[in-house]
């Protein structure tokens, strides 16, 4: 009777330790995404945070190009993109990190329309007196001035002032906004991107034109952003003698109404050079353009429009 007892507690120990070995091994396999787990399909392992933040807005560039603008001074970098397919059908050194001067305005842009409404107005800092280079230049110190019209002033003449003062309205200060754009750039994947300053400072803000081509796709999906960058010029209420602020575009393409364009932004430093986002829409294809220390960009923007928009037509043509 005592032996079968001990048997008896042998066995029962022996299950025991099966048991938590067995629940050990479950709970390791529960912590592991791709295990299969009762009337559940496996699911794929999860990657990093920078690789799935760089599947969303970025530009994949083919081995070979299929459209072969002719530049007889070519840009230090660039690219021809489908906005909407998110695909590169002409880049050149497309990863090259370079200045890129005030095309750092459209993440500004992007992190303004997230963080603020239309109908918001922002304080005018003495920070945005202070800056140099371009500027809507009449803004009143100390007054309350609508939002919408400091990102017209920051998009359209490319307004130092308008920057920081939407920078220091949103974040607080001008270095406190910058963290946020770049905080913005590695959540997107933006592997090329470090910004200094919101607006653009000589020669410290960086990208390269595959994280510029994913910016643009960003930027133009925002329905705010997308209605400034499409003006050829535009007149909007302002605390200034005669309540109106008249704004003229940089935007060589709107300047020579070249047919479809929709935007989007210029910039210039001497370490940068001309830079230049340009984005056209015909016959249902959206392009964008980037051109980085370009010689020409609104007459090498529209060679290469022209060369992508025939081949449009021929391949058209060619399917019947």
């Amino acid at each position: 009777m005592i032996a079968a007892s001990l048997v008896f507690l042998v066995v029962a120990v022996g299950v025991a330790l099966v048991a938590v070995d067995a629940g050990r091994d479950f709970a390791r396999r529960l912590d592991n995404p791709t295990v299969v787990t009762t009337g559940m399909p496996s699911s794929p392992p999860v990657p990093p945070p920078d690789q799935r933040a760089s599947l969303g807005p970025a530009v994949t560039i083919p081995p070979e190009d299929s459209v072969r603008p002719r530049l007889e001074q070519p840009p230090r970098a660039g690219m021809l993109f489908d906005l909407e397919k998110g695909e590169a059908l002409w880049s050149r050194r497309p990863r090259d990190v370079v200045p890129i001067a005030s095309l750092t305005k459209i993440m500004s842009a992007l992190i303004v329309v997230e963080r603020t409404s239309a109908r918001e107005k922002a304080r005018v800092t003495k920070a945005a007196l202070r800056y140099s280079g371009s500027g809507v230049g009449v803004l009143p110190r100390g007054r309350p001035v609508p939002v919408e019209a400091l990102l017209h002033g920051m998009l359209l003449v490319s307004g130092n002032d308008a920057a920081i003062a939407l920078a220091d309205h949103i974040a607080g200060s001008e270095r406190a906004f910058v963290e946020l754009m770049n905080r913005r750039a590695a959540k997107l994947g933006l592997r090329c991107t470090h910004f200094r300053s919101a607006y653009g400072l000589e020669g410290s803000d960086r990208s390269c034109a595959a994280d510029v081509a994913a910016l643009t796709r960003l930027a133009l999906e925002e329905p705010r952003i997308a209605r400034v960058a499409r003006k050829r010029e535009a007149a909007i209420r302002f605390p200034i003698a005669g309540g109106k602020l008249f704004l003229n575009s940089t935007n060589p393409l709107l300047r020579l109404r070249y047919k479809g364009t929709i935007g989007l932004k210029t910039g210039y430093t001497e370490r940068a050079g001309r830079t230049y986002v340009g984005v056209v829409r015909r016959r249902g294809r959206t392009l964008g353009v980037v051109l980085l220390d370009s010689p020409d960009t609104g007459g090498q923007a529209k060679r290469i429009f022209d060369s992508a928009f025939r081949a449009v037509r021929g391949r058209a043509r060619a399917r019947g």
